[in-house]
């Protein structure tokens, strides 16, 4: 749902043209370097990237689900490496507060993650809890009217640069599955909370990911997302966290393939083999083509579901959908730009290689492609058990 056409072309002209004119010439630098200048994450918060998704009422801009999705086409057109900056507050780190947290949470948290003063991250996944979310083992016993908080997460985008963590743990020891998970709100210099330095990645270099160690870290109740009436009820928020996140990463997805396939017209056109440029070949015509098409079908899944969760329709299924079909997309137009650039889209500072390494770890994060895959078909063989038994009454 666009709410108001003329303002929001407005903002996507103006997110265009950050992307295009102030982070794609620093691309290579960031690639070297692993790190984002201050100076562009400023930028940022004058933007007000960081507040997207978060309602008007707490200082964001409170997009709708398609007009997030469009804006994340646009901002993923850059070096994924930008947006997973800002990403994480206007994603599932504010998400579970939107969708969760008591008045008081909200209040005090979601102003600081719109404009960018905090950074927040989502730590959930585990060494042994990563597509089995639900075998984490990062306990929280009560003590009095707190909480110690014990265990080790991993893989967490942003945790070394964070200053409020979502974390999962299991506050009923006996539970088995999602029962008894529950989501604490945990501030950096929390006693007992430490993140080691941020891992060396194949790709998305400038994007800090790490571990968050939680050792007998002491919360008070309050810090439960939703109050102590919602707990053991953390995977739940967590699932509905990440029901918006995949059709927020497929749109992510979108970006980069949209950005690769220019790349590949302007290499295939400028490049010259026998004599002719390489665009009049007709194997190189067809990946060009077959690029060109999957991203047009992705854009139009992503949008599609995008507008029906935004007239409140359940989407789980379709956002799973979004997640697998846009993020294997990415990966085979990632490798037909290698293939057009040639040997120079094997060679490192180049944009085939480098968007390459990138778009990569979308097949994993927010899901694994072999999970939405089981998620779908369990959906669809359920979806017609029911309409069977329904036509059968």
């Amino acid at each position: 749902m666009i709410r108001n056409p003329t303002q929001f072309e407005q903002l996507i002209a103006q997110v265009r043209r950050f992307i295009r004119e102030e982070c794609i010439p620093l691309e290579e630098a960031i690639d070297q370097s692993d790190e984002i200048p201050e100076a562009l994450v400023n930028r940022m918060r004058e933007l007000g990237l960081f507040g997207h998704s978060i309602p008007e009422a707490y200082g964001g801009a409170g997009l709708t689900t398609e007009e997030l999705a469009r804006v994340n086409i646009e901002v993923s057109q850059g070096a994924t490496t930008f947006r997973a900056r800002f990403g994480g507050n206007t994603g599932i780190a504010s998400e579970s507060l939107v969708v969760d947290g008591t008045p008081e949470q909200r209040a005090k948290w979601l102003p600081l993650l719109a404009s960018g003063a905090l950074t927040g991250c989502f730590a959930l996944t585990e060494p042994e809890a990563g597509s089995d979310a639900t075998a984490l083992q990062t306990v929280a016993v009560r003590d009095g009217d707190d909480w110690r908080i014990t265990g080790r997460k991993c893989y967490i985008t942003n945790a070394p640069i964070a200053g409020l963590f979502t974390v999962f743990a299991r506050t009923a020891p006996q539970g088995k599955g999602a029962a008894g998970i529950t989501a604490f709100l945990v501030e950096r210099g929390t006693p007992g909370l430490s993140t080691p330095a941020a891992y060396r990645k194949l790709g998305q270099h400038g994007s800090p990911v790490g571990e968050v160690v939680l050792e007998d870290c002491r919360v008070p109740a309050s810090a439960i997302v939703g109050g102590e009436d919602n707990l053991g009820q953390g995977f739940r928020t967590a699932m509905r966290a990440l029901n918006k996140q995949r059709i927020n990463l497929a749109g992510l997805c979108v970006g980069p393939a949209i950005r690769l396939v220019e790349e590949m017209v302007r290499r295939s056109t400028t490049r010259q083999q026998f004599g002719k440029p390489v665009a009049d070949f007709q194997l190189v015509q067809q990946m060009i083509a077959q690029s060109n098409t999957d991203v047009h079908a992705a854009r139009a899944l992503v949008l599609e579901t995008a507008r029906k969760r935004d007239e409140g329709l359940d989407v789980t299924m379709e956002a799973s959908m979004c997640k697998l079909f846009a993020s294997e997309m990415c990966g085979r137009v990632a490798d037909n730009a290698v293939q057009i650039f040639g040997g120079g889209g094997y060679i490192a500072d180049n944009v085939a290689e480098r968007f390459y390494r990138d778009v990569r770890l979308f097949r994993l994060y927010e899901g694994t492609s072999q999970i939405h895959l089981v998620n779908i078909a369990k959906r669809t063989v359920a979806q017609w058990q029911a309409q069977t038994q329904g036509a059968n009454a």
